[in-house]
């Protein structure tokens, strides 16, 4: 386990219980040489953690994250990996890793958002000229935006009407910006208090309206289903997988 002392590490090691091998910690952190799982002591050493491991679950940062899937790949550990605000370079250092072992790269690990990505796709496709906007809410420290989750969401929407997503994709809107475009995608953000997490997918028609929405209450949901992919991952052939081969969806 990577990030023991963030929230999702937090929740991760608790849903994990006995099969926590290793946790490692940045090396400031106060929780460095306590134990953090039973006869488990965070660590900074991420080649020793790694080698103790069959599958690594990582929720830190792009550069952790990047850092992991560098020092992952010689021993083509397992992976799943929920960091999102990854950038190129981040992305780079996992597709090396899964060219090697077996890596779950998702933006949400609940099987409520996984069902919601699947209904959202088939809704884009059974409604192309409906125009279609995704709003997510978030707790006022959730540091990038929009969420991996809210992006996730609009790209099957683009996946479901076979369009490039970069094409037709609106993040901010400020000022006199004209009539909406035909066949836009956008996605707003609202941050503020406590909130784990919200996300709702609109599709607007003439005189009517359809709304899939989700809505976490816990952080639990999210751990639960990266152990589950963590299980489900170690064995399997080299390559990139997501959460809904985890949970053998085809929408």
């Amino acid at each position: 386990m990577l990030g023991p002392s963030g929230r999702m590490g937090r929740a991760v090691i608790e849903a994990a219980g006995s099969h926590v091998a290793a946790a490692v910690d940045r090396p400031d952190s106060p929780l460095v040489g306590t134990q953090v799982a039973e006869g488990v002591l965070a660590t900074h050493d991420i080649g020793t953690a790694l080698d103790a491991s069959d599958v690594y679950i990582d929720f830190t940062t792009p550069a952790g994250t990047r850092g992991a899937a560098i020092a992952a790949t010689p021993r083509r550990k397992a992976a799943v990996i929920g960091t999102t605000g990854l950038a190129a370079a981040d992305d780079e250092a996992i597709a090396a890793l899964a060219q090697l072992a077996p890596v779950v790269v998702a933006a949400n690990f609940s099987v409520g958002v996984n069902l919601l990505l699947g209904l959202v796709k088939q809704a884009a496709r059974a409604l192309p000229d409906w125009d279609a906007e995704v709003v997510e809410t978030h707790h006022n420290k959730k540091r990038d935006a929009p969420s991996g989750t809210a992006l996730a969401i609009a790209r099957s929407i683009a996946s479901g009407r076979g369009v490039d997503y970069d094409r037709v994709k609106r993040h901010t809107r400020d000022g006199d910006i004209g009539p909406r475009p035909a066949g836009e995608i956008g996605v707003s953000t609202v941050r503020g208090g406590d909130v784990i997490g919200e996300h709702t997918a609109f599709f607007f028609g003439p005189a009517e309206r359809i709304e899939i929405a989700h809505r976490a209450t816990s952080r639990a949901i999210f751990a639960a289903g990266a152990v589950r992919a963590a299980l489900w991952v170690v064995g399997k052939p080299p390559g990139r997988y997501d959460m809904l081969d985890v949970l053998g969806f085809t929408p």
